[in-house]
């Protein structure tokens, strides 16, 4: 007999299946269940479930999507605490406190999923704007209920649903971008005392790449005086933290006209135009170009977009990694320093150091590792879900 003498429909696990589960990870995939006991077949699409092990003891909470690889989804592990309204405005008060701990100005990524304990929920914040991501049916069921609670929790005057990432498809829902209240032209984000603008509409993702602040800031320590590269540029945040901390030239490439035009623009609104230039190019090819023309520079910027996406993309990925990475140190100066990134979740930081190893090239020496590159503390890291950590790579001297 159940232990669950409620309505809330049960998931079993088959026999040894609960070990991850009980470790703390929050994914349960659909060949983990013992679907002849509790089939999957008739569930509510985000629909609420409890997660039993196989001889019928409480696991966990959790929200299902009997379509999906990952069937459900934990949401809390406190038998008599379900997943309802007040726990999730309890965790999103939560994650607001930590930030607003850490920050004190109310930019930053407000919610980090899984390791917020709000599995397939992003949230940004730029002051009273909310840009909110939704990645699964679970949390659509429920937002109402967010919209709700992030006006109410952090005084948001508007929203920005950014519902259009390609993994909604997986999860059988429907991309859509919209505004919940009075839409902007564009979101203003306050950095290292800089500010910045990027358009609201058009921007990548959920607008700002606040996963870099703290890499962006421990740049300020390496490029005085120097001649800097920023790639894969989009809206110049790198670019105009190495200008205003005292680089004497900063050159910004990007292959998206937007997102140079906003570089240009960020840059004069920080005072630092003059030593900010940009180009509208494929990274690689202009890579290509400035090593033809003999261009040498004292401090280089790689972070590109994720190669790896998927694992069967590992090995083309790779490569591509390699290819970047080889062509920024042939355009290295005697010495100079490399920040080399990856946003690839399965491409962590040893393999960003085989990719430099790999490719070093041959007119060069050795590297050095100087530090290691990291999310911010906004992105917190589920130590149970590796998943949690994507972004990585070093800073490194060539020599």
């Amino acid at each position: 007999m159940s232990e669950e003498s409620n309505d809330t429909p049960v998931l079993r696990l088959k026999r040894r299946e609960e070990r991850r589960i009980l470790a703390g990870h929050g994914w349960i995939f659909s060949n983990e269940i013992d679907t002849a006991a509790t089939p999957l077949k008739g569930l509510d699409v985000g629909g609420d479930v409890v997660v039993q092990s196989s001889d019928g003891r409480f696991l966990a909470h959790a929200y299902a999507n009997p379509g999906s690889l990952i069937s459900a989804r934990v949401t809390g592990r406190r038998r008599n605490k379900p997943f309802d309204e007040d726990a999730l405005r309890a965790r999103l008060e939560s994650a607001r406190l930590l930030r607003d701990r850490r920050y004190g100005k109310p930019w930053y990524r407000w919610v980090y999923g899984e390791a917020d304990g709000l599995p397939g929920l992003v949230i940004d914040r730029y002051d009273d704007v909310a840009v909110v991501q939704i990645s699964t049916a679970g949390m659509e069921q429920r937002l109402d209920q967010i919209l709700t609670a992030v006006r109410d929790i952090a005084s948001i005057a508007t929203v920005l649903l950014r519902n259009d990432a390609p993994v909604r498809e997986l999860e059988g829902l429907d991309a859509y971008r919209r505004w919940d209240g009075e839409s902007r032209e564009r979101l203003t984000v306050i950095e290292n005392d800089l500010e910045f603008a990027v358009q609201a509409d058009n921007s990548q993702k959920t607008g700002w790449f606040y996963d870099h602040r703290e890499t962006r800031r421990a740049l300020h320590d390496w490029v005085q005086g120097c001649r800097v590269l920023d790639l894969y540029s989009y809206a110049g945040a790198f670019a105009i933290n190495a200008a205003v901390a005292g680089a004497r030239e900063v050159i910004a490439i990007d292959s998206s006209a937007a997102a140079t035009d906003a570089t240009a623009h960020n840059a004069e609104a920080n005072g630092c135009g003059d030593r900010v230039s940009v180009q509208t190019a494929d990274v690689v090819e202009a890579l290509r170009e400035l090593h033809e023309a003999g261009e040498r520079f004292d401090v280089i910027v790689l972070d590109p977009p994720a190669f790896v996406k998927r694992k069967k993309d590992r090995d083309a990925g790779m490569k591509e990694y390699g290819r970047v990475n080889k062509l920024a140190m042939k355009v290295l100066g005697d010495d100079g320093i490399l920040m080399s990134a990856s946003c690839s979740q399965s491409v962590d930081e040893s393999a960003v150091l085989g990719v430099l190893r790999r490719n070093l090239p041959r007119e060069k020496e050795r590297l050095q590792v100087l530090a290691s590159v990291t999310q911010g503390p906004d992105h917190p890291v589920h130590p149970a879900m590796p998943e949690t950590r994507y972004l990585s790579g070093v800073v490194a001297r060539i020599i």
